[in-house]
């Protein structure tokens, strides 16, 4: 007996070390190809992270504060060298216990046709000798950059380049094609998904993987299926797939490198608000995948969105993880969504763990053509993580009387009160908006104790659609023309009246920031989260400029250059824009809490705990309770017991303590970290690292990455 003991214990010692061993460094996006977000380092515990200051700070001296630039990006670490890009997309590598720099690489040196996308990360490869190489997309292209000298691989692809427009299947060259994910890696493969255009304009998102060397294409997964293949029959259209774009993933990828398994999930089929020209259910838009990683070939999927109206991409790759049920251990896959729930399913079969409902829905709309699909799914074992509903009730109450009556008033006027309301010309509240819920930072999970810790957002967003006129109803001048094309692909984004209320730049002064020259070269290139318009005339872009700038056009008549129109990209209906439902003050209209941080059990389904996320200083100076806020970057957790993240648009990175929620160390921030920190050691002594890039919800950018430790330590 006390043999066995004995036997059980060496046994579990040796997991714990086997465990720490496996999570004690930081050498993918997401800390792990599990995408766990966990670190098994322990110098850093309750006891004395309160002492946390900062190691090193790294300015990478590119911010652009007139633009908003961002850093999204999740250092890696290998061999004590960090990597990471900048808000410009230069790539750098430093000293990971000093911050001092190695080398940098700059893209835009290229001379390319450059599209200013976000970069969340970068991925690494060896051979295990001296080929060592980083993987990351800038612009339209996938760069391989030699890890030791921060020069181009000119043995891969062209020159060190592959143009992602390429081996897509269908013309797409003048589509705006990038990725804002990096990919991963499985054996000599280089798997890589697609950030495309939103619009009706888009490419298709298909899933490809590269040799790591050479830069060929090896395989290709079809998002949208071409006929043959399964899930073709459930698009109404034969010619569908020859048009329609989007059903890309673009928020990375899960490996189960074991097993051989690659799970992907993708977002909605184009035009995110609008299915008429995509009707049927849409496959496989809005699915988790599970593909053999060697071959590319699907094992199983699920879809969480029936034809998509609600732009309810999955948000995130999902986690690893292995749940008990019924006295069984079970490896899992776990999802979450921006509707906020989390679904699990088994890794190799797909089969759902626990029941999943398919729940009927509104199917009432007054838009021609459409037609919306009859039911979703819904699981049952685990609650939602965030609201799904609300009533007038609910309506913000520290607002002035004023703001309220205004809101209760406008409310009258709108569809509200459940989810999966059709899109329609009478506003409807989407709750959890288009940002979730569950966003692209993604969960944590804790292999130690089985819990996912998940920070989500709670922002009524307001869906207003509006007939757009893809012709000319008769002759028209440069001016009155754009208009009618700035509603048909700009008005999504920047609003009907020009004056974006959600993270979008306003248009309504555009001329106080740029000439019609450098509006012309947007449009071609696009930047950031813009897509570019390429494939519009000449003619089209200088009208769009004429109505944005206001010029006396009047009596210049438009004319378009005789092309080839595709008729799947008229469509009737456009979004009026990604407006946030707020107050007159510009705090959301429905009451705390805004950002959240749940700490879910997935071995009993239970809400251990849960507390907001960030703070409005000006609420709290007048007695306001924390009231959380918007938050974009995922949590870290550790085996220190400890719960890192950044994240809110208060500025502020926070430890909490994991078991109980309790915050137990804030730090200012130089710009808000929208961002996942990253956990990793140097020679015994840990640190922990966030991009401060600041620039979304309107902050001030930023173009640090400070990294922290504890004091004394060298």
């Amino acid at each position: 007996m006390k043999y066995i003991l004995l036997l059980s214990f060496l046994s579990l010692i040796t997991a714990c070390k086997q465990t720490e061993k496996k999570y004690n460094t930081w050498s993918n996006y997401g800390g792990s190809k599990e995408n766990i977000h966990y670190s098994s380092l322990t110098e850093i515990d309750t006891s004395n992270v309160s002492q946390l200051q900062p190691a090193w700070i790294f300015n990478t001296g590119d911010a652009d504060t007139i633009n908003n630039s961002q850093i999204q990006c999740n250092p890696i670490i290998i061999d004590s060298i960090m990597y990471f890009t900048s808000p410009t997309l230069k790539l750098f590598a430093v000293h990971a216990a000093t911050g001092k720099k190695i080398w940098q690489f700059d893209p835009d040196s290229l001379s390319l046709n450059f599209v200013l996308n976000n970069s969340r990360g970068v991925t690494y490869w060896t051979d295990g000798e001296n080929d060592k190489r980083i993987f990351y997309v800038a612009s339209s292209y996938l760069h391989c950059i030699d890890a030791t000298n921060g020069q181009l691989v000119r043995s891969f692809g062209d020159s060190g380049l592959v143009d992602l427009h390429n081996d897509l299947g269908r013309e797409v060259q003048d589509l705006f094609v990038t990725a804002t994910s990096p990919g991963i890696i499985y054996k000599d493969l280089y798997i890589l998904g697609s950030r495309v255009d939103e619009g009706a304009a888009a490419a298709p998102g298909h899933i490809r993987a590269f040799d790591v060397r050479t830069g060929k294409l090896r395989w290709i997964f079809h998002t949208i299926p071409q006929p043959g293949e399964t899930g073709n029959e459930t698009w109404e259209d034969p010619e569908a797939y020859k048009h329609i774009g989007g059903a890309n993933s673009w928020s990375g990828f899960t490996l189960d490198e074991e097993r051989g398994i690659l799970y992907a999930p993708t977002g909605s089929a184009s035009y995110d608000f609008y299915g008429g020209k995509r009707k049927g259910q849409n496959l496989f838009a809005n699915c988790l995948l599970a593909l053999d990683a060697e071959t590319g070939k699907r094992k199983w999927h699920f879809q969480f969105i029936h034809h998509d109206l609600w732009d309810w991409d999955l948000p995130t790759p999902p986690v690893l993880v292995t749940i008990e049920k019924d006295g069984k251990k079970i490896d899992a896959v776990a999802q979450t969504s921006k509707h906020g729930m989390v679904w699990l399913f088994e890794r190799e079969t797909g089969d759902p763990v626990y029941p999943i409902n398919e729940v009927p829905v509104d199917t009432t709309t007054e838009l021609i053509g459409e037609k919306v699909w009859p039911a979703q799914p819904m699981p049952t074992f685990i609650k939602p993580f965030v609201r799904q509903s609300f009533s007038v009730n609910d309506i913000n109450p520290y607002l002035p009387d004023s703001s309220i009556a205004k809101l209760k008033k406008d409310m009258e006027g709108y569809r509200y009160g459940k989810m999966f309301l059709p899109p329609g010309k009478k506003t409807a509240v989407e709750l959890p908006g288009f940002d979730g819920g569950a966003e692209w930072g993604g969960p944590s999970y804790d292999p130690q104790t089985g819990l996912l810790y998940v920070n989500a957002n709670e922002m009524g967003w307001l869906v207003t659609m509006r007939d757009v006129r893809s012709q000319p109803l008769i002759e028209e001048s440069y001016y009155e023309a754009g208009l009618r094309l700035y509603n048909k692909y700009c008005m999504t984004c920047h609003g009907a009246d020009r004056k974006s209320k959600g993270d979008f730049p306003t248009l309504d002064s555009i001329g106080s920031k740029y000439n019609s020259t450098q509006i012309k070269e947007l449009l071609s290139t696009g930047r950031r989260r813009m897509p570019s318009f390429n494939y519009i005339t000449n003619e089209e872009k200088e009208a769009i400029i004429s109505y944005l700038f206001k010029l006396n056009e009047e009596k210049r008549k438009f004319v378009r250059p005789p092309q080839p129109q595709d008729a799947y990209r008229n469509v009737p209906y456009a979004m009026t824009g990604y407006n946030k439902f707020l107050s007159p003050e510009g705090y959301p209209a429905i009451g705390p809490p805004w950002g959240t941080i749940t700490a879910i059990d997935l071995n009993t389904g239970e809400h251990i705990w849960k507390t907001t996320l960030g703070e409005y200083p000006e609420l709290k100076e007048k007695g306001v309770p924390p009231t959380g806020t918007e938050n974009y970057g995922g949590p870290v957790v550790t085996a220190g017991g400890l719960l890192f993240i950044a994240a809110s648009r208060d500025g502020m990175i926070r430890a909490y303590n994991k078991s109980n929620g309790k915050l137990l160390w804030e730090y200012k921030l130089p710009a808000p970290g929208f961002a996942t920190p990253s956990v990793y050691e140097v020679s015994g002594k840990q640190f922990l690292v966030i991009a401060c890039g600041g620039g979304k919800l309107r902050t001030r950018s930023g173009d640090a990455y400070v990294a922290f430790a504890l004091p004394g330590k060298k």
